[in-house]
Order: structure tokens, then C-alpha cells, then sequence
């Protein structure tokens, strides 16, 4: 064998992504503001009691294991660029899958990122002044830089997740030492650490803040679109996403316990600036600006994990011929999806520019986890289909794992239904958009084999 026989073929992308690489892109890919905002309206929710409030931190953490675990057997049997993408489309059907697709191109990944920059200018503008023009040039250029590292390689843009996922993480857990040594926020809290009854209202609020935690979590699963680039993807693939979501159970569970040492229970259910206003209150003002630098970094890393991913989907897609040809291709020096990057940066600044990201994503959102929900069932198709297929992890307690992820993701898209119908009716609208685009791309691929 010479060494030209080693090199992967001229279209494909190349495994370089190792155990460390996916446990950082997990945590890195789910932690941007989330953590630093959110705790205070979950404590709100559930009217202001410490032990539910935390229950609900840990049940979305849990929930998310389920479907970690549940995706760690679909990615380690098949380990191909796209994820959850490929499960979809090999089990429920083209057009399902590329309606995933098309959703999360044109809204939640490209408005995730659009979102992403907005926030890093308004926290920027905490520390140096900025203007709303020269804000809008900052989002574009955040873009383009992220962008830029994800064309030039991915093992460029696995380094730099590394080291922006560990700088946040280290941040964060010196940040809530530091606010559970100095605070004394616990003091005289016990007559709400737990409610004297469990109402349905109490019920309807930590129904209501799983809603809001489970968006704290959001991100996890984008880790499998890159299941292509990984090496020894039976192993490291799984274990890689298990490791990183309970490492953010736990990160996420200490932040919390840290918010209510520095502020107690009254001042983090006053506070939606949480995570300034405790240091600034147990440390000084001054740190205050830290945390500043440290969600600049959070919100770069959850942009670049964001670009490291989702543009896999649309190599896959395009690979299919149900999306633009260009994008499917691999540059021939870099080995990335350099096109499918460069289109999703595009349509992300233009997003960022005009704002539109915030109505897309509120509409839209939801709607991911009926394809997270569909990937997931996707673990009984293949089963039932390819019962011999090798599969070295199979997700623990099954069926019961999968089925209560699903179970989950059912009950936020049917809250969202029910409780804010023409949101929903809008936002099935807007994924159903796609549909006359399937069939342009299909018959268009139709033609191409008939002709070749």
C-alpha cells in the first residue's frame, strides 16, 4: 500500500476530532448566556423556592443525558457528516429530513448565530462605547472571523473551541467558588428552601422553567452533525457526549448554588442580569466587568462550536442533491465544507443585520425538537431494520431511555401548541416553506441521474 492510498478520497472530510475534541464541543456547543441569565426567571417560576428551582436544573440536565445517551448509540453505529440529519432521512424519509435540514440552515442555526452576535456587541458595549452602526459591523465581523477558522481547518477550529470552552468553564467554576466562599446569601433562607404544599400553580411553574432550562441546555445534540470527523467514532463518540453533558449538569448545578450564596433567593429572582450583578455585589463593581470578558468569550465559543457543526448537515444534504451542488463540496487543501460554511455565515449576517433573527427564532424554535424528538425514535427503526448491525454502545435501558426523551420533547412542543397556538401555526408555516424547495431539488436530482 503507498501512502496516496491513505489519504481520505478528494470529497470527503477527514477524522480528526478525538475524545477531548467532542467532550469540549459538547460543553462548549450549550454554554453561551444561558447560564448567566436564566436562573432568575426559573427561581421566579417557581415562586422563589431554592430546592425546585434546582430540581429543575437537574431534571433538564437528566433529560438531555437521555438524549445524549440515546444519540451516542445512532452516532457510533453511524458515524457520517450530518448526524441527526442522516438519522432521519434513513429512517423516516428524504422529505422529513430535509425539512430539519432546511430549518435549521435559514433559521435555528443561522439565527443562533446571528443571536450569538448581537449579544457579544451589547456585552462589548458594557466595556468599550458602541454605537448601533458600528454594532451591526461588529456582528458581521465576529461572523466573518469564526467563519474564516471553520473554512481553514477543522482541527484550527477544534483547537480554538478547546481552548474558549475551557477558558469559559474554568471562568465559571472560579466565579461560583468564589460567590459561594464570599456570600452569605443562604442565611435565614430555610423557610424557602421547599413549598409547604406542591400545588398545581407550583406544578405549572416548573412545568414553565423546564421550558426555559432546556433552552440553558440547548446545543448538545448539534455535536453529532460532526460524527464524520471523529476518530474511533464507536468509542469516542458516545462517550465524548455523555461525559460533556453531565459535565454540564454539574457546571450548571454549582453556578446555580454560587448565584444563591452571593444574592440569596429573593435577589437572584430580582436579577436578569445574574451573573454581574452577584459578582458585583459579593466582590466589587469592578470584577463585575470579568464577567463581561467571560461571556464575550462564552457567546465566541458557542458561535465557533455552531460553525464546527451545523454546516455538516448541509454537506450531507447537498451530497443527496436536495440542496445547492457547491456545498457539498470539500476544499481540497483545508478538507472542510468551506461552501456549506461560507453560505450559513452569509445568511447568519444578514440575519444579524436586519434583525429578523429574533422573529424566525421565536417561531421556529420549538419546532427542533420535533426533529430531535424524530431522530431519537430513530434508534427503534434501525433496530427493527438492521437488528445484525454492529453496534459497539447501545444505549442503556432501552427502550425506557429513548422513550422518555421523546416523551419530553412531546410535551414542549405540545405546551407551545397549546398555550401559544398562532406562534405555532407560524412557525409549522415557515418550516413548511421548504417543501416546494424539496421537490425543485429532487426533480432536479431526478434529472441529473436519468441524464448521467
Amino acid at each position: 500500500m503507498n501512502q496516496a492510498d491513505d489519504k481520505p478520497p478528494k470529497n470527503e472530510l477527514v477524522r480528526t476530532l478525538g475524545l477531548r475534541d467532542i467532550i469540549l464541543l459538547t460543553i462548549g456547543s450549550v454554554i453561551g448566556s444561558g447560564i448567566f441569565l436564566v436562573p432568575g426567571a426559573v427561581l421566579r417560576q417557581v415562586d422563589g423556592f431554592i430546592v425546585p428551582a434546582l430540581l429543575v436544573w437537574l431534571v433538564g440536565g437528566i433529560l438531555s443525558l437521555l438524549g445524549a445517551l440515546t444519540y451516542g448509540e445512532l452516532g457510533a453505529m453511524k458515524p457520517a457528516a450530518g448526524g441527526l440529519y442522516i438519522y432521519i432521512r434513513d429512517c423516516f424519509g428524504r422529505f422529513p429530513a430535509f425539512l430539519f435540514g432546511w430549518t435549521l440552515f435559514f433559521v435555528i442555526s443561522s439565527g443562533s448565530i446571528a443571536t450569538l452576535a448581537v449579544a457579544f456587541t451589547a456585552y462589548l458595549g458594557e466595556i468599550v462605547p458602541v454605537t448601533s452602526v458600528v454594532a451591526k459591523l461588529i456582528a458581521v465581523l465576529m461572523i466573518a472571523v469564526v467563519a474564516a477558522v471553520n473554512v481553514l481547518g477543522t482541527r484550527k477550529s477544534a483547537n480554538l473551541q478547546n481552548w474558549t470552552t475551557a477558558i469559559k468553564v474554568i471562568g465559571i467554576l472560579v466565579m461560583s467558588g468564589a460567590l459561594l466562599w464570599l456570600g452569605s446569601g443562604f442565611t435565614g433562607s430555610g423557610s424557602v428552601l421547599w413549598p409547604a404544599a406542591f400545588d398545581s400553580s407550583l406544578a405549572s411553574g416548573f412545568g414553565l422553567a423546564m421550558i426555559g432550562v432546556l433552552w440553558a441546555y440547548e446545543g448538545w445534540q448539534f455535536v453529532s452533525y460532526s460524527a464524520g470527523e471523529v476518530k474511533n467514532p464507536q468509542l469516542n463518540f458516545p462517550l465524548g457526549m455523555l461525559s460533556g453533558t453531565a459535565a454540564l449538569v454539574l457546571i450548571y448545578l454549582f453556578a446555580n448554588v454560587g448565584y444563591l450564596a452571593a444574592l440569596g433567593p429573593s435577589g437572584v429572582a430580582g436579577s436578569d442580569r445574574l451573573a454581574a450583578t452577584a459578582v458585583a455585589t459579593v466582590v466589587s463593581p469592578a470584577a463585575a466587568k470579568l464577567v463581561s470578558v467571560m461571556i464575550l468569550i462564552s457567546i465566541f465559543s458557542a458561535a465557533n462550536s455552531i460553525f464546527l457543526t451545523s454546516p455538516r448537515v448541509y454537506y450531507a444534504m447537498a451530497t443527496d442533491g436536495l440542496f445547492f451542488r457547491r456545498l457539498a463540496e470539500v476544499h481540497p487543501r483545508f478538507k472542510t465544507p468551506a461552501f456549506a460554511v461560507i453560505a450559513g455565515a452569509v445568511w447568519a449576517a444578514v440575519l444579524a443585520v436586519t434583525g429578523t433573527f429574533q422573529q424566525l427564532l421565536t417561531y421556529v424554535v420549538f419546532i427542533g425538537w420535533i426533529f430531535y424528538a424524530l431522530a431519537a425514535a430513530s434508534v427503534f427503526v434501525y433496530r427493527r431494520r438492521m437488528p445484525d448491525a454492529v453496534r459497539p454502545y447501545r444505549v442503556p435501558f432501552y427502550p425506557l431511555t429513548p422513550l422518555l426523551f421523546i416523551a419530553a420533547a412531546a410535551v414542549i412542543v405540545v405546551n407551545t401548541i397549546v398555550t401559544q397556538p398562532g406562534l405555532a401555526a407560524i412557525g409549522f408555516g415557515i418550516v413548511l416553506i421548504g417543501a416546494p424547495a424539496y421537490f425543485i431539488w429532487r426533480r432536479k436530482d431526478s434529472v441529473q441521474e436519468s441524464s448521467s
